[in-house]
């Protein structure tokens, strides 16, 4: 079992920048792919990015490249999602996720173990 608690969102202005974590506990032990989803209200959930184990290799969302980067340090079993140029469509709640298989996958359906979000709430 992965246990995964995210902080960090809040209120910026659009154009403004937050810095989301995740700190993974439990069965850390093995590699995992590491990811971030974002769900608005009357929305889907959606891919934001994601970044394997060993190779930290990344994904991102159109939506999101260029503006967003995402990091681990495996040594802390934490994930960040860096933020900047932020736009009220990118108001949601966000959720960190861990795939055990180290996939390194855009479909939620992959991700095993998730956390319980953090509002990210951008103003125009």
């Amino acid at each position: 079992q992965v246990q995964l608690v995210e902080s960090g969102g809040g209120l910026v202005q659009a154009g403004g920048s937050l810095r989301l974590s995740c700190a993974a506990s439990g069965r850390t032990f093995s590699p995992y792919t590491l990811g971030w989803f974002r769900q608005a209200p009357g929305k889907e959930r959606e891919f934001v990015a994601t970044i394997t184990w060993i190779s930290f290799t990344t994904w991102y969302a159109d939506s999101v490249k260029g503006r967003f980067t995402i990091s681990r340090d495996n040594a802390k079993n934490t994930v960040y999602l860096r933020m900047n140029s932020l736009k009220p469509e990118d108001t949601a709640i966000y959720y960190c996720a861990a795939d055990a298989n180290n996939r390194g996958s855009r479909r939620d359906y992959d991700y095993g173990y998730w956390g319980q979000g953090t509002q990210v709430i951008v103003s125009s």
